[in-house]
């Protein structure tokens, strides 16, 4: 089982001295890494060169940048990492497991967020158990996929907004998710910058229009 781990970058270079070693790190060890930079200006895709790790260039549009790296991608898994999440130590060895004993030709992490805001580990705590409930998962939770099963629900649809539902959606129809509580970390600035509250009202809010039909679209107009 050989991993392909697709990160989308788009102006990250605040957080890539620390991604960018835990890659390195993974690429030594024989696997697979490919950062897909959507028009980054901010020195972010020079950080990834000087690093010694590929960069491909795409279209900005996260669900774009994740089906193009996947394109290019050679592994058996394909992993989609954010550029503002780390991975645990051991995560593919975790992850392997956890698809071999489930069966699973998915899963996700769970997640925890990095930040001061003590409601961030609540907001954490409610992601990862509404991902258990639903089979659902979202990006900031390290999707993993076979490559197989990734090619079988078309890849990432083509949309602003909710790329990560739709593929969850799909994917579920086939089996549901293998769930690793070993957690990711993410950045916990998109809440902080926000309004924790405020950003979880709002992603409630965008999800539920989701599931009745308003396009991805109109609903990314409203998240920026």
């Amino acid at each position: 089982m050989r991993f392909s781990i697709i990160v989308p970058m788009l102006n990250e270079a605040q957080d890539m001295p620390r991604l960018l070693a835990r890659l390195t790190a993974l690429r030594r060890q024989g696997n697979e890494v490919l950062i897909v930079d959507g028009g980054s200006d901010d020195g972010s895709a020079d950080l990834t060169v000087r690093a010694g790790l590929q960069v491909l260039s795409s279209p900005r549009g996260r669900a774009r940048q994740m089906n193009l790296g996947a394109a290019h991608a050679t592994g058996d898994v394909l992993l989609f990492l954010h550029a503002d999440t780390l991975l645990p130590e051991g995560a593919l060895i975790t992850v392997r497991r956890a698809m071999q004993k489930s069966g699973a030709p998915w899963g996700r992490f769970d997640v925890v967020i990095d930040g001061s805001h003590p409601l961030l580990r609540v907001v954490a705590r409610l992601m990862n158990l509404r991902s258990r409930w639903t089979g659902i998962a979202t990006g900031d939770q390290a999707i993993f996929v076979t490559r197989e099963a990734f090619d079988a629900v078309g890849g990432f649809p083509d949309q602003p907004l909710m790329e990560d539902i739709e593929l969850s959606r799909r994917l579920l129809q086939r089996d549901r998710p293998a769930c690793i509580s070993d957690p990711v970390l993410t950045s916990g600035r998109r809440w902080e910058s926000r309004g924790v509250w405020r950003t979880v009202l709002l992603m409630w809010r965008l999800r539920w229009a989701y599931w009745r039909g308003t396009p991805a679209d109109q609903l990314a107009r409203l998240y920026r």
